[in-house]
């Protein structure tokens, strides 16, 4: 775990993605977009159905990690409305054994919005925690500390020859946008105008490595 201040708070970043808030014994994590590959599957697109076990083993270590009261999920937990249907056995055991041991949140999406079937925890389209909000997607205007998800921003940089893509943080005053946390998810370039537009290009990429965090400014 990293450490990372946002909003005069401190935070801890891990390399899974999630965030670790000390001061309320939680761990937040952004878009696991739980049975995508069920989805796409239903599409006649075939591809290995363990996406959500794995997602949701890498959930249960870093609890372990953190020992967390609490999970904040930040929106598009499930790839569509009707995902937690269609959870295999184990990953169902695994996920309600989750959400009983914890104060669990989902924060709804625009994927998962109007899901129903979620194995335990509490729905809420946005939160407000020790004045920081808590919602899926960052919104234009909005003064107070936020906290978001949606864009799955990833760092891309050419190092010696190679193109390097690492999932990152992108975080300005009062905005942090925090990487896809699901097994199965891609990427946005945390430089792309999309999210430019909602943090500001002052904004910069975050990334957490061994014992530092690394940070690029994204209009570079």
């Amino acid at each position: 775990m990293v450490p990372l201040s946002f909003a005069g708070r401190n935070f801890s970043a891990l390399p899974s993605g999630a965030l670790w808030w000390p001061e309320r014994s939680a761990l937040l994590v952004a878009d696991l977009h739980l049975e995508k590959a069920s989805w796409f599957a239903r599409l006649g697109q075939l591809l290995p159905p363990h996406d959500s076990h794995a997602t949701l083993s890498l959930v249960s270590a870093d609890l372990d990690a953190t020992q967390a009261r609490a999970v904040f999920c930040l929106g598009d937990s499930f790839h569509d409305r009707f995902g937690c249907d269609r959870l295999p056995t184990a990953a169902r055991a695994l996920l309600t054994a989750l959400t009983e041991a914890t104060d669990w949140v989902w924060i709804t999406g625009n994927h998962d919005a109007g899901f129903i079937d979620h194995c335990g925890g509490r729905i809420e389209e946005e939160l407000v925690e020790d004045g920081i909000v808590l919602r899926h997607e960052a919104e234009l205007g909005e003064a107070r500390p936020e906290m978001s998800g949606h864009f799955h921003p990833k760092l891309r940089l050419k190092a010696r020859g190679r193109h390097v893509s690492r999932r990152c943080f992108v975080a300005s005053e009062t905005k942090l946008i925090l990487p896809a946390y699901g097994a199965f998810t891609g990427g946005l370039d945390a430089g792309h105008p999309e999210i430019v537009k909602k943090v500001g290009a002052d904004a910069a990429a975050l990334v957490p490595v061994s014992d530092r965090l690394l940070r690029f400014p994204i209009a570079a």
